[in-house]
């Protein structure tokens, strides 16, 4: 146990279930808990790039001297039963208890169990924008893109739960609540404290980077989660690779392979599955001196883990063009806050894209295009451990 975390104990509970999530947890541990040592409980998701990311931020959990407990949460139709069975105990007893999800019903049906008097949500990505708009609202949890929507037979029947779990994560006079983010704040909730994360931790471990001169590109899951038109992504990424010469594309962990090969075999971008969160990779480098990148996280998180290098971070908007028939009503106005209120970042306008090749005509204005590797970046000597599923 390293002496900085201090003796790891029952008394603060996190709860993960992304990479970005347990990156969260270790800096809100550094900023606002040095010296404490918590008990970081992994729930673990059934995706194999999720899995790997995780086993790789429980080592460096590990080695600031936190106790990392692995749940196979999703292991089965028992498996929720026997993790919640497994960790009442440790929710009664804990005093504080730390999250990333709060719109997870894993996470909320862990909260109408859990006694603890102080609550903290720190950053799952830009979804905590709106969750503390919800919150200071009054409105049921609902992530943002699946809004407007008609709620399905699961959401009514868990409808009990989820109102409990607001209301646990409302404050009171028996209970605090904290938000600690790096996402900007439109509206918070009366009685809600915010603090802000400098990805001071991030900075202190890792870096500076070494910066190359070409510009690489992020990835998003926005084709995933049904808002853009997988088509349109391909060729806005084309036109804007193209434009700013990029090589090379970092997968986000939830986009899928398919997508991924296509991507390369029409863009000639070489595509990156990293291995930790961005903002890890990108401090630890090599890194483009310019990073594209869609309305996402990383257009707040970067601009503060890369603070005092040369790199600059691009945004490009979201053309209402690209957004599918299925798409919240709110996707729009939505992405666009997200870039609008991104700081240090410089703003693009939408691209005409350029007709990506097909891998059956692999031409280009440019000339040709030639299929790129999928490629992981390497684990640093000592850092990281090989790949687990």
């Amino acid at each position: 146990m390293s002496p900085r975390a201090g003796n790891a104990g029952p008394h603060t509970l996190a709860f993960v279930e992304s990479p970005v999530q347990l990156l969260n947890v270790l800096e809100w541990a550094h900023a606002h808990a040095p010296g404490v040592g918590l008990t970081l409980v992994v729930l673990s998701p059934v995706d194999p790039m999720t899995r790997g990311q995780l086993r790789r931020m429980s080592d460096l959990a590990r080695d600031e001297g936190h106790q990392v407990r692995w749940e196979e949460a999703r292991g089965g139709p028992l498996a929720p039963f026997q993790t919640i069975g497994g960790l009442s105990g440790l929710l009664r007893r804990a005093r504080r208890v730390v999250l990333g999800d709060p719109f997870s019903r894993y996470v909320q049906l862990l909260l109408t169990i859990t006694r603890a008097r102080d609550l903290v949500v720190v950053d799952d990505g830009t979804a905590t924008m709106e969750f503390v708009g919800q919150l200071a609202r009054g409105e049921r949890l609902v992530r943002w893109h699946r809004k407007g929507g008609r709620p399905g037979p699961r959401d009514v029947v868990f409808a009990p739960v989820s109102a409990a779990a607001r209301r646990r994560l409302t404050p009171g006079e028996r209970r605090h609540i904290e938000i600690f983010s790096s996402m900007p704040m439109e509206e918070t909730p009366a009685g809600v404290t915010v603090r802000a994360n400098t990805f001071a931790w991030t900075r202190t471990r890792f870096g500076p980077p070494r910066i190359t001169k070409g510009a690489d590109m992020v990835g998003t899951s926005l084709v995933e989660t049904g808002v853009v038109d997988d088509g349109r992504y391909l060729e806005a990424v084309h036109a804007l690779a193209t434009a700013h010469g990029a090589t090379r594309y970092f997968a986000h962990r939830r986009e899928s392979t398919d997508k991924l090969h296509r991507l390369a075999a029409a863009t000639g971008l070489e595509i990156v599955r990293p291995e930790l969160p961005l903002e890890l990779i990108a401090r630890r480098g090599p890194i483009g001196r310019t990073v594209l990148s869609f309305p996402s996280t990383v257009v707040h998180t970067l601009p503060l883990a890369l603070s005092g290098t040369e790199v600059r971070v691009a945004v490009c908007d979201i053309d209402p063009a690209w957004l599918t028939e299925n798409a919240s009503p709110r996707a729009q106005g939505f992405l666009s806050g997200v870039t609008g209120t991104a700081r240090d970042v410089h703003r693009l306008s939408p691209t005409a894209p350029t007709p990506a090749p097909t891998p059956g005509n692999p031409t280009s204005p440019s000339g040709p295009t030639a299929p790129a590797p999928f490629t992981a970046t390497p684990p640093s000597a000592g850092l990281v451990g090989p790949a687990a599923s």
